[in-house]
């Protein structure tokens, strides 16, 4: 077939590259391209399989298993960092949150100590706190409370209660004498400090029905 030279169907060389640039200006030229992640995919495809294709050999592929079972061994290491012992995170997490509105680091133990300190001393006020919050110290060292951020010594109480249904008056009078003293600014006396006393050490005795973790919740 002839074509003339003035046919208007026919482009010069700069129309024709005008409309070619044109052309592959569509939206659905650059769906098609290939992304960044596409390269990185193939390019780690063509990686494994000259890892274990018959030209590189034996000694390639025992490097590759090696290679493997490096990386199983970092997945596993990182998981056991993260998740692996879930319950002494939540030991020590527990143990610097703040206890009774309080950031409080002591153990129950050196609550206990400071609390008859203060007792010795005559100061009941202070031995009525400590001693409570040893008691609270205590059930959270244990595993037998898990209380909210801010819980107040009667949500604590509650919660143990749950677990010590035997002491379950002890352990609200308990709360109730913290809250008398901390925040109603009710003087103690040497009776109810000793009162408060018996109580932590049964419950300290005591072996609970239920914790946090194992306690059924309801539907």
């Amino acid at each position: 077939m002839i074509f003339l030279a003035d046919d208007p169907y026919i482009p010069d060389g700069d129309d024709a590259r005008r409309w070619a640039e044109q052309e592959l200006q569509d939206p659905r030229y650059a769906d098609a391209k290939p992304t960044w992640f596409d390269y990185l995919a193939e390019d780690i495809a063509e990686f494994i399989n000259g890892l274990f294709s018959a030209e590189t050999g034996q000694q390639v592929g025992s490097t590759a298993l090696v290679i493997v079972i490096v990386v199983i061994v970092a997945a596993l290491i990182a998981v056991l960092i993260l998740w692996g012992r879930p319950r002494a995170s939540r030991r020590v997490s527990r143990r610097r949150a703040d206890l009774l509105g309080e950031r409080d680091d002591r153990t129950a133990a050196q609550l206990r100590a400071d609390a008859e300190r203060s007792a010795r001393e005559g100061d009941w006020d202070a031995a009525t706190v400590l001693r409570f919050r040893a008691i609270a110290r205590g059930l959270l060292e244990r595993d037998i409370v898990d209380p909210a951020p801010g819980a107040t010594a009667q949500a604590i109480a509650r919660e143990a209660a749950a677990a010590f249904s035997a002491h379950h008056d002890e352990l609200t009078a308990a709360a109730g004498a913290f809250d008398q003293v901390r925040y109603l600014r009710h003087p103690a006396s040497e009776e109810s400090y000793r009162t408060l006393v018996a109580t932590d050490e049964r419950v300290a005795a005591a072996h609970p029905s239920t914790t946090p973790e194992n306690r059924a919740v309801p539907a």
